[in-house]
């Protein structure tokens, strides 16, 4: 199936609800293969449709924590969330949205993300709206490159200044930060080095700010502000700082651990300009930043297994919203089309049928009525016929086919090598014949087919060995 993977920016909190909207979101669409279909930079209702989408939420909106968590599943944990976080915010936790990391982390603690709920349900339902039914949200800061812890603080000062590379993570190298001294912490036994990664101009998402922009991104020493992310293992921040300011607030940030820096690049819709914002011009201000290209970044969502969608906005691709409906209305007028019309076709043919069954019951009577017309009341007309035939029959003295005599003969010619006096018992009742053979007479396996073309039909019972014949007509 396909994968549409979408890099959201964060909120701004000066904007008020009322004028949120989201920019031109960049994008790559990946085939159930996993080769990319399509990369580019798109509004929201224009954004191609997959199988599922994955969005990257910014690290400014989300505030990673890890809690020691009561022993409690669905609704009575989401209720109990917000007590345990209530410290730990500003603004109120009940408009906050908390999503569980199911990956628990040293302690027997569970990691935390908080973002506030009304911009969560802003973005979640616009996908909907867009007609995106499996979504999936994780935080950027886990699809950067990850770091390896280092022993001691020790080995990292060693490394430093010996003027070797720190290594942070599998998928690039980075040095570590000019100016940042590793500072060694006594009685730490491992580092936890910093994955910084600045991902692109700060975007504003409200209509009224979209043209003023490019003017609030710069500051007074003319450096534009970008959006910072770090990640710090499993936790992760976000900062919005001048681009002249990231190795600084780095340095500032990261103590003694060792500090991997990247930049974004090859975004879909930014190609290389003359604008202040390219990665480019940003690359004048930020030292020491190794490339990390946007695919390589989508692809690290799908790895992620931290949905953030989680309670209220779990993904449910079965509900049916407006756009579904909307898309569902010719299907379901022509299936309702298509059972009035099985309805209608089947009442008319049950008519038919009811008024030809009318027609020879109508026959029947009439024809019993003029061939016996002493015949007061009519119930069965086909069983009062034949019963009205069988007694002209016994009254002209001639034999029926259930008469014992006539079962007795064809009895007789059907038992050929079977001898006469081989016949214990003949009981004769209800138009049937009971034949008890004796003990040393075995039948052999053909009589049964010689009743049959004597007009008889025969079957044995197998608790008392007794043959029970009937007229075959």
């Amino acid at each position: 199936m396909s994968t549409l993977i979408v890099l959201l920016p964060p909120r701004d909190p000066a904007v008020p609800s009322q004028e949120w909207q989201l920019p031109e979101l960049p994008f790559v669409l990946l085939d159930k293969s996993g080769r990319t279909q399509r990369a580019g930079r798109s509004a929201l209702a224009l954004l191609p449709r997959a199988s599922s989408t994955v969005l990257m939420v910014a690290a400014r909106d989300l505030l990673m924590m890890p809690a020691k968590l009561p022993p409690l599943r669905g609704p009575r944990l989401r209720q109990a969330l917000p007590n345990i976080v209530e410290d730990q915010l500003i603004q109120d936790p009940q408009t906050c949205h908390i999503a569980v990391d199911p990956q628990p982390v040293a302690g027997g603690r569970q990691l935390l993300a908080i973002i506030d709920r009304g911009w969560f349900r802003f973005i979640c339902e616009g996908f909907a709206a867009a007609g995106h039914r499996s979504v999936r949200a994780v935080p950027v800061t886990r699809c950067l490159p990850q770091g390896v812890p280092l022993d001691t603080p020790a080995e990292v000062a060693e490394m430093v200044n010996a003027g070797e590379p720190v290594m942070a993570g599998s998928a690039s190298v980075a040095t570590s930060l000019p100016g940042v001294a590793p500072v060694v912490a006594p009685g730490v036994a491992s580092v936890l080095p910093m994955v910084a990664a600045v991902l692109g101009a700060v975007v504003q998402t409200a209509p009224a700010l979209l043209l003023e922009g490019a003017v609030e991104n710069m500051v007074a020493n003319g450096a534009p502000r970008v959006e910072l992310a770090i990640a710090r293992g499993v936790q992760g921040e976000g900062l919005a700082v001048p681009a002249s300011a990231v190795n600084a607030t780095l340095s500032a940030l990261a103590g003694a651990a060792p500090v991997s820096l990247y930049m974004l690049t090859e975004v879909p819709g930014n190609e290389p300009s003359l604008a202040a914002t390219s990665p480019a011009k940003l690359a004048a201000y930020v030292h020491g930043a190794s490339p990390l290209p946007f695919e390589q970044l989508a692809r690290r969502a799908l790895a992620c297994r931290f949905d953030l969608c989680q309670f209220e906005f779990a993904s449910q691709p079965w509900r049916l919203d407006r756009a579904t409906l909307r898309r569902l209305r010719l299907p379901v007028m022509l299936a309702v089309g298509a059972l009035v019309i099985a309805l209608v076709g089947a009442n008319v043919q049950w008519l038919m049928l009811s008024r030809e069954r009318d027609a020879i019951n109508t026959q029947m009577t009439e024809l019993l009525l003029n061939t016996f017309p002493k015949t007061t009341v009519v119930l069965d007309a086909p069983d009062q016929m034949s019963r009205q035939l069988q007694q002209l029959r016994v009254a002209a003295g001639e034999l029926s086919p259930d008469d014992f005599l006539s079962l007795a003969d064809g009895l007789a010619r059907s038992l050929a090598p079977v001898p006469v006096n081989g016949i214990a018992a003949l009981d004769y009742h209800d138009r049937r014949l009971d034949v008890t053979f004796k003990p040393e007479v075995k039948l052999d396996a053909d009589f049964a087919k010689r009743l049959a073309r004597n007009g008889l039909t025969g079957a044995i019972d197998s608790n008392t060995g007794k043959w029970t014949i009937r007229n075959g007509q």
